[in-house]
């Protein structure tokens, strides 16, 4: 269990680190070209949600998001001691929930930087709790399917 908690605080160090350093080193709305068509390093705020849902709804979001913390702790701690990648991946989504939580509550709204074009298309700009929160959600989805498939195979060794 220290593990999936470990994994949870590096992605809050990392989230916070880089957050920090686009708040230091570059002015709001300044964009650097990493890759120039696809990638830009691009100073942004967001005091919403995903592409700026909800904007300003500072205490719905404190809210829902320690509700969330909490039920993915409890999971965690329920049903991730025989599942090391759902440990795996609540702890990142855990990790991702607080990066952006320490922003809305210190800030009240969330740094973002991360600025990709993909086919013509300007994707929202994101950052590490953004994508923790993705790739722990995709994890959780791989799971649920590799447990669905060992649940169908055990009924036909049973059968």
């Amino acid at each position: 269990m220290l593990t999936y908690y470990l994994i949870a605080l590096a992605i809050i160090a990392l989230d916070q680190i880089t957050k920090w350093l686009v708040i230091i080193n570059m002015e709001l709305g300044e964009s650097i070209p990493i890759i120039d068509g696809f990638f830009h390093l691009t100073s942004h705020r967001n005091s919403g949600a995903a592409w700026g849902i909800l904007e300003g709804q500072m205490i719905f979001f404190y809210i829902i998001t320690l509700v969330f913390i909490a039920a993915a702790v409890y999971y965690m701690h329920k049903y991730a001691h025989d599942n090391k990648l759902l440990g795996i991946s609540l702890g990142i989504i855990i990790g991702g929930a607080i990066g952006n939580f320490i922003d809305r509550l210190f800030r009240h709204e969330v740094v973002d930087f991360a600025d990709f074009t993909i086919f013509n298309y300007n994707f929202p700009i994101f950052n590490v709790a953004d994508s923790a929160l993705t790739i722990g959600v995709i994890l959780i989805i791989i799971v649920t399917i590799i447990e669905e498939q060992n649940e169908k195979r055990k009924e036909k060794e049973k059968a």
